[in-house]
C-alpha cells in the first residue's frame, strides 16, 4: 500500500484546516499588534519600545485586538469561502472597514480619547489586513493545490453516490479530490457517474487504494452492505485509509443533514441522541438568551418610536403584528413582529408563504426586513422563554401539519425552541417551495445535532454582519 508519509502530508482534515486557520490569523494579528505598539513607542522620547512603556502606556483592552480582528473574519471560517480567494479579499476588506468604523466611533465618542493612541490602531488595522491577506493567499495555494487535496474514492455508485456527485461538481474550488467509484452492480461497472467513472467492484478496492494512492473512502450505499465488502473495508481502515460515510461527507460540505439519504434507524442512533443537550449546556443557552434579549429590548426601546412613525407614515396602523406559532415541543404561543405587510395580506383567512420578492410587503416593511430590524420585538419572546435567539425559524401550526406530511423527520426541528435568528436563516433564502423547505430542515437538524454555545455566537455574529450589509432574509 501507499506509504502512510506519502498519504497524510499536508492533507488535513476539516477540523484540522479550521485549527490552522485560526491558528494563522492569531499570529499575523498578534505581529500586526506589536508592530503598531513599536510605532506607537518611537514617539515617546521617555519609554520607548520597552516593558515599561508596555506596563504604563499599554491598556489591557489593546491586547484584545487580534480576537476582535478574528471575530469580524467569522464569515471567513468556513471552509467553502476560505478556499476562494474572492470572498477571502472580500471578508477581509469588510472586516477591516468595520473595523476602523468602530474605532472611529469610540474614539469619538469616549471620555478620555487620548488613550485611544490613533497611529497604533491605524498601524495595526492596516497591517492586520495585509498580513491576513498574505497568509490566507498563501492557505489557499498550500490545502487547495491538487497535490495537497484529499484523494477520495466512493464505495457506492447508487442514489447516494449520484448525490454526492452532483454535490461536488457544484463546489468550486473543490474541497477535495474525488477520484473515482466503485460498485459491486456489475452493470454498473465501466459507466460513469455524473462525469466520474465506475472503476470496480468492492474486491478491487484493496489494489486501488495502492494504485491511485487514495487517502479516503466515502461509503455511498444505498440499502444492505455485503459482508465480503463490509470486511474489506474494515481491512482498507487497518491499512491506514480514512473512512467517512456519506452523510457524514454530506454535512461536511454543505452545513446540512442529508434527510432524504437517512434511514430511521441512523436518525435515532446519531441524531436523537446527539440532539440531548446537558443541563449546564441548557443553563448557558438561557443565559445568553437572557442577556441577550436584554440588550435587544434596550435597542427596540431606542429604535421603536423612529420605526413605529415609518410604518404609521407609509401604510398605517397597526405598528405590530401577533401571530400563533409552535415552539419547543409543539407548544403554541403568541410570536410579536413589527408589520411588514398590508394589512390584507391574508384576504381569505387562509395562511401563505412569503417569498422573496412578496407583493404583499411594504416599502418600510422590505426596509425592516433586509436589516431584520422587524424581529427586535421577538426579544420579548426571548425573555418570556417562549424562544431562544438561536434556533430553527418558528413555524405556524398549518405550515408543520403540511410539511411533516411531505418532508421527511420535519417535525424534529421542534426539538428545541425556535429562534430569532438560526443556521437555517443566514445560509438559505425564504422557502417558497416544499423543496426550499427541504433544504432549509436539512440546515435547522444541522444546527439540532451540533449546537453548542460557539456555535450560537459564530450564527450571532454572522447575523450582525448580515444586518450591517442589508442581506436580510
Amino acid at each position: 500500500m501507499a506509504s502512510e508519509a506519502t498519504k497524510t502530508t499536508l492533507r488535513l482534515h476539516p477540523g484540522e484546516q479550521r485549527a490552522v486557520l485560526i491558528f494563522g490569523d492569531l499570529l499575523v494579528a498578534a505581529l500586526a499588534l506589536l508592530a503598531g505598539i513599536y510605532y506607537w513607542s518611537v514617539g515617546d522620547k521617555w519609554l520607548q519600545f520597552s516593558l515599561e512603556f508596555f506596563r504604563l502606556r499599554v491598556d489591557n483592552w489593546f491586547y484584545l485586538l487580534p480576537f476582535a480582528w478574528m471575530l469580524l473574519l467569522v464569515e471567513i471560517y468556513d471552509l467553502h469561502r476560505a478556499a476562494s480567494w474572492n470572498r477571502t479579499v472580500r471578508g477581509i476588506l469588510v472586516a477591516a472597514l468595520v473595523g476602523a468604523v468602530a474605532y472611529l466611533l469610540i474614539y469619538f465618542f469616549s471620555d478620555d480619547p487620548g488613550r485611544i493612541n490613533r497611529r497604533a490602531v491605524a498601524v495595526f488595522i492596516i497591517l492586520v489586513a495585509l498580513l491576513t491577506l498574505l497568509w490566507r493567499w498563501i492557505y489557499i495555494r498550500l490545502y487547495t493545490s491538487q497535490g495537497n487535496l484529499r484523494r477520495v474514492l466512493v464505495v457506492g455508485a447508487g442514489g447516494n453516490g449520484h448525490t454526492l456527485a452532483e454535490i461536488y461538481n457544484q463546489i468550486s474550488p473543490p474541497p477535495f479530490n474525488l477520484v473515482a467509484y466503485i460498485d459491486d452492480d456489475p452493470e454498473k461497472i465501466g459507466r460513469d457517474v455524473e462525469g466520474f467513472r465506475i472503476l470496480a467492484g468492492s474486491d478491487k478496492l484493496l489494489r486501488l487504494i495502492d494504485e491511485m494512492n487514495i487517502t479516503e473512502i466515502v461509503v455511498a450505499i444505498t440499502g444492505e452492505m455485503q459482508g465480503e465488502t463490509f470486511q474489506t473495508l474494515l481491512d482498507a481502515q487497518e491499512g491506514g485509509t480514512d473512512i467517512t460515510r456519506m452523510p457524514t461527507l454530506y454535512e461536511e460540505l454543505l452545513g446540512r443533514v442529508p434527510i432524504h439519504h437517512l434511514e430511521s434507524d441512523w436518525v435515532i442512533r446519531s441524531f436523537v441522541d446527539e440532539a440531548r443537550s446537558s443541563s449546564f449546556a441548557e443553563f448557558g443557552q438561557r443565559l445568553l438568551d437572557i442577556v441577550g434579549s436584554l440588550v435587544g429590548l434596550a435597542i427596540l426601546l431606542i429604535l421603536l418610536p423612529f420605526l413605529a412613525v415609518a410604518i404609521l407614515l407609509d401604510s398605517g396602523l397597526p405598528i405590530f403584528y401577533w401571530q400563533e406559532r409552535l415552539g419547543k415541543g409543539g407548544r403554541e404561543f403568541q410570536i410579536i413582529k413589527f408589520r411588514t405587510m398590508r394589512q390584507d395580506a391574508e384576504k381569505e383567512g387562509q395562511p401563505q408563504m412569503a417569498g422573496e420578492h412578496d407583493p404583499r410587503v411594504t416599502r418600510v416593511g422590505n426596509f425592516m426586513r433586509v436589516t431584520r430590524l422587524d424581529e427586535l420585538p421577538q426579544f420579548w419572546n426571548v425573555l418570556r422563554g417562549e424562544m431562544s435567539i438561536v434556533g430553527p425559524r418558528a413555524e405556524r401550526a398549518q405550515w408543520v401539519a403540511t410539511f411533516q406530511r411531505e418532508i421527511p423527520f420535519y417535525r424534529a426541528r421542534l426539538l428545541v425552541k425556535p429562534g430569532i435568528t438560526g443556521w437555517a436563516q443566514i445560509n438559505y433564502g425564504y422557502a417558497a417551495t416544499v423543496e426550499d423547505t427541504s433544504v432549509k430542515l436539512e440546515y435547522d437538524l444541522y444546527y439540532i445535532k451540533h449546537r453548542s454555545f460557539i456555535m450560537n455566537v459564530v450564527i450571532i455574529l454572522r447575523t450582525i454582519s448580515t444586518v450591517l450589509s442589508r442581506k436580510g432574509r
